[in-house]
């Protein structure tokens, strides 16, 4: 229990914090020599070896007292006041940063990582405690994703676990905001997270002017200094800002380096040679994407074999070609792991010189690709596959709308007819199969030349999808396959089944619908769908369906198999976008290695080799856990960004009424979703009038006491729009009673909003009182 804490040498003790300015006491430790004493101690160094070591007596103990608790709220000592020591690059007692809640578990990584090839963030298990009841307190607040946490670790021999000691202020949306100015002229950051109630003083404003939404840091460890502004991002209502406030958040890497876009344009160069390459260049490929990608990493190709099946190609781009394990490009690849996707920009995995122009299968240009050839049977079933390496010339790159628009009107040539009757053959193979179909509705955020919102529309699901989808299944299937023939490492994404106890949850939900659910069944993705199948009424449908969707489990790399329950698949991988995901540029180099498809060593001074380096190709499980946790991390600051652009979108409906739905249920209140829009929005329990609720968890409802009204999962009702906060991206609603008329709130009148006062709202002495930019202050 003894030594440095990762990363404490000489270089890292020399840049330590000062300590607070108290009274200097003769004979006190520094900081380094309290770490260097513990490194070299033989045995577990407390305070009192400490105090003993050095001499220390009366005030001078005291003293070292406090300087011990400092450096446990640093982090640098854990909180029995002994030191901690490095374990395989885990601190004893560290800050770790939640990445993902599954199950109710929540999952993290050390929050000042610095990911590189050799030492990708460890998934850290959160053990969080509960407390006695007998001082009323009952479990600690649960922890989200983006918390900070101050924890002790351990490594296990299932991976590492740790133990909250204490939660820490964000770095990240906590402390975006947007700057306030009070009637005395203080400053306050209105913070932009919707779990955030109060304001923070600024002392330091950094130049930032009222009105501006900014990036701030805490001015001291104490948290009564109030924060400094780092940072000014300009307007918080301008739409670009609800993009930058989940990049600021989630910590995305969004730049990329000098020597990183140094090396992009030296790969960039490399000459496309026909060595070891196969020419596919006659063949009419076709690439078939969202009308605005910029990005095209796969295109397709089939004709009729003569013996009722198909012969039929995947063209994806060679990334590999051109970013090597070991390089620049890769150590950047691999900390970002993939793309992120906003409505007004994208946060690329490569620098746009090969994500948008080398690496993309463009019309009418020769371009590098690893090429799945596989042949389909009248069933749709794969009968043999191959990979390799060729040059390819892209005949169209086709919108969706475009190339089902020709096959519904009749104009389409024969390249499209021949994919489409392939598909028909792919769809028998995935209709035996019986994968989960879950067809639920995905919002889209349209924007118009200005980037501002033009309409929040409902993604259109078009046969076109679908065949690329098929294409793209049966690929990443072969792709899996192939590497299990030649016992190669493989990053499988794996889906496992549901758990016993989110089944356990569903069979209670659906029992409310007087549905029975068997747990001793076999659980297999054709019961969820022969189960909706029988469900008649559409809106039940759609709440059971979206029951089933939250039973599932979270999808993940890993070098493991577990088979991919949603698909119904023995085996998966990610083959078909490297421009994007970096497992499937991990498979494409595992099938590098397999295939014997190494090219000739390139006259560059980029990395010789373009297979698996000999780390991954030993351990695939640290990368697969990193750029599973990335991928997390991605999904949330995507789905946090369109709540703000669709908050934004309804700022200006306020005071409407809508027709929408209850979408979950809580001993708080309820949330609800506008129906065919989508957003959903809290219903306080103190907004449902003058009765006592009741929380009935099985049925997901709120009961009234006295009257038995009730609020349950699925319902339709007409609420009203109350506020909707762009910032946020938090919506909140207000009942209606039969009349149409607002809920009187349980004790009487509604309280007062608080007065304005010029462009704030003002509060308790002078304060800014929770600064909103919402609609509400525009009408």
């Amino acid at each position: 229990m003894h030594g440095l804490a990762a990363g404490t040498n000489a270089a890292h003790i020399g840049a330590m914090p000062a300590q607070k300015n108290r009274r200097s006491i003769p004979g006190l430790p520094s900081r380094e020599q309290v770490l260097e004493f513990v490194q070299t101690s033989d045995k577990p160094a407390g305070k009192r070896e400490i105090a003993r070591a050095f001499g220390l007596k009366g005030q001078e103990k005291i003293a070292l007292k406090r300087l011990l608790k400092d450096m446990a709220e640093e982090g640098l000592i854990d909180g029995k006041k002994t030191a901690f020591h490095r374990m395989g690059g885990v601190p004893r007692v560290t800050v770790l940063l939640v990445m993902d809640i599954d199950d109710g578990e929540a999952f993290a990584i050390p929050d000042n990582w610095e990911p590189d090839d050799a030492t990708p963030p460890p998934r850290v298990r959160l053990i969080e405690r509960k407390q006695s009841s007998k001082q009323g307190k009952g479990r600690q607040a649960a922890l989200k994703v983006g918390d900070r946490v101050l924890a002790r670790t351990e490594e296990t021999g299932s991976g590492w676990i740790a133990h909250p000691m204490k939660v820490l202020p964000s770095r990240g949306e906590a402390l975006i905001g947007v700057v306030e100015i009070d009637g005395s002229g203080k400053g306050w950051l209105a913070p932009v997270d919707k779990r955030v109630r109060n304001s923070s003083p600024i002392a330091d404003l950094g130049g930032a002017e009222g009105g501006q939404l900014v990036l701030a840091e805490p001015a001291s460890r104490s948290a009564r200094s109030g924060v400094k502004v780092v940072q000014v991002l300009g307007d918080p209502l301008a739409p670009k800002s609800y993009s930058l406030i989940a990049i600021a958040k989630y910590g995305i890497p969004h730049t990329f380096g000098e020597e990183t876009l140094a090396e992009a344009e030296l790969a960039a160069k490399l000459p496309l040679s026909q060595d070891k390459r196969e020419d596919l260049r006659h063949l009419p490929i076709v690439a078939i994407d969202p009308s605005d990608a910029r990005d095209h990493d796969d295109a397709i190709w089939a004709e009729p074999n003569g013996q009722g099946g198909f012969n039929a190609v995947v063209a994806i781009a060679d990334v590999s070609y051109y970013v090597r394990p070991g390089g620049k490009l890769d150590r950047e690849a691999r900390k970002r792991a993939n793309s992120v996707y906003f409505p007004d920009r994208v946060v690329p995995m490569l620098p746009e010189i090969l994500s948008a122009d080398v690496c993309s299968l463009r019309q009418d240009e020769d371009r590098a690709a690893m090429v799945c050839h596989l042949a389909i049977d009248k069933s749709g079933t794969i009968s043999s596959w191959r990979f390799s390496r060729a040059i390819v010339r892209i005949a169209g790159n086709i919108a969706y709308e475009d190339a089902q628009a020709a096959i519904d009107d009749g104009t389409a040539d024969e390249q499209l007819k021949n994919l489409w009757a392939c598909w028909e053959a792919l769809a028998k193979a995935r209709h035996k199969r019986d994968p989960l179909e879950l067809d639920l509705p995905e919002r889209r955020v349209v924007l118009d030349d200005q980037g501002k919102i033009a309409e929040i529309a409902i993604r259109e699901r078009l046969d076109a999808h679908r065949v690329v989808e098929d294409f793209m299944v049966a690929a990443n299937i072969a792709a899996a396959k192939a590497l299990e023939s030649k016992a190669s490492p493989v990053v499988y994404r794996v889906h496992e089944p549901p758990s016993r106890e989110k089944l356990v949850a569903l069979k209670d939900y659906l029992e409310t619908f007087d549905m029975k659910f068997s747990l001793g069944q076999v659980i297999t993705p054709g019961l969820f769908n022969r189960m909706l199948k029988d469900v008649s009424d559409e809106a039940e449908k759609a709440m059971i369906m979206e029951a089933v969707l939250r039973s599932q489990t979270q999808a993940y790399y890993g070098p493991r198999n577990a088979g991919h329950f949603g698909l119904a698949l023995g085996s998966y991988a990610h083959f078909t976008s490297p421009i994007r995901r970096y497992a499937d540029l991990l498979v494409h180099r595992a099938l590098v290695d397999a295939f014997n498809l190494e090219q000739p060593k390139p006259k560059s001074k980029l990395p010789p080799l373009s297979g698996l380096s000999d780390r991954d190709r030993e351990d695939l499980g640290k990368v697969t856990e990193a750029i599973s946790t990335a991928e997390r991390r991605a999904m949330e600051a995507e789905r946090d960004t369109i709540d703000r652009y669709m908050a934004a979108w309804l700022s200006g409906r306020v005071g409407e009424t809508f027709e929408t739905r209850i979408t979950g249920v809580q001993s708080f209140g309820f949330f609800a979703t506008i129906v065919g829009v989508g957003g959903d929005g809290l219903v306080p329990v103190s907004t449902l009038g003058d009765d006592y609720y009741r929380y009935d968890e099985a049925a997901q409802a709120l009961v009234g006491d006295k009257s038995g009204t009730r609020y349950a999962t699925g319902d339709r009702l007409k609420l009203k729009l109350a506020e909707a906060n762009p910032l946020t991206g938090a919506l909140k609603f207000e009942p209606l009673d039969s009349e149409g008329k607002p809920i009187e709130p349980r004790g009487g009148k509604p309280p007062q909003r608080p007065q304005r006062k010029g462009k704030y709202i003002q509060g308790k002495r002078g304060r800014p009182a929770n600064i909103r930019h919402n609609a509400r202050r525009k009408k």
